[in-house]
């Protein structure tokens, strides 16, 4: 069913699908977690671009998820003053993502409840009774970096985790744009004009 897409273009896709879960009941995009060198002085960095491979591409091509993730990194950057350069630029961004399966078993929500729940904690009504459920569901995460490129050090990183949902599924430019901006919102850097 899926053969006439590339790994790429599916993983993209899954990946995707994780702000959508994070943001179903909140509408906020799932937790992001930032880190950076404090001892760069962000402000003498002035232009940006990205490497001429980056994380999300693959098979020697680029993906259109790539084409999401350059779009939206690129709207962040210039509202905060800097300029693309695909020459010579100060700073590189690149990018990631991952989806994997994650599998939990829950107890059965019928152990302990109902009719037999006066037995709960004593010991059970019967052990075909206490049946636990496996759950397996779709985990996405996405990095981004910030590199400088003369140096060739990484000075800024941010990298957002959670479950993927069908809906994010079924737009992964929106959900890429929504993680970007929610992580470029924690970017403390601005070129010294």
């Amino acid at each position: 069913m899926f053969s006439r897409y590339s790994s790429a273009t599916i993983a993209a896709v899954l990946l995707g699908a994780l702000v959508l879960t994070g943001c179903a009941s909140t509408n906020r995009a799932p937790p992001t977690r930032i880190d950076y060198d404090k001892k760069v002085d962000f402000s003498v960095y002035r232009t940006y671009g990205f490497p001429k491979e980056t994380g999300t591409d693959r098979g020697g091509y680029s993906t259109l998820v790539t084409t999401y993730f350059k779009s939206s990194i690129s709207t962040a950057m210039e509202a905060r003053g800097y300029k693309y350069s695909e020459e010579h630029p100060d700073l590189l961004v690149n990018f990631y993502m991952n989806t994997k399966d994650r599998t939990e078993t829950r107890p059965s929500p019928m152990v302990g409840y109902g009719y037999y729940g006066y037995r709960y904690g004593l010991y059970n009504a019967w052990p075909m009774y206490d049946d636990d459920r496996t759950v397996t569901y779709k985990v996405g995460t996405i990095n981004v970096d910030i590199v400088d490129a003369e140096k060739k050090q990484l000075i800024w990183e941010g990298v957002s985790e959670g479950r993927v949902s069908e809906e994010a599924m079924a737009n992964p430019k929106v959900t890429v744009n929504a993680v970007v901006t929610e992580m470029m919102r924690q970017y403390p850097g601005r070129p010294n004009m």
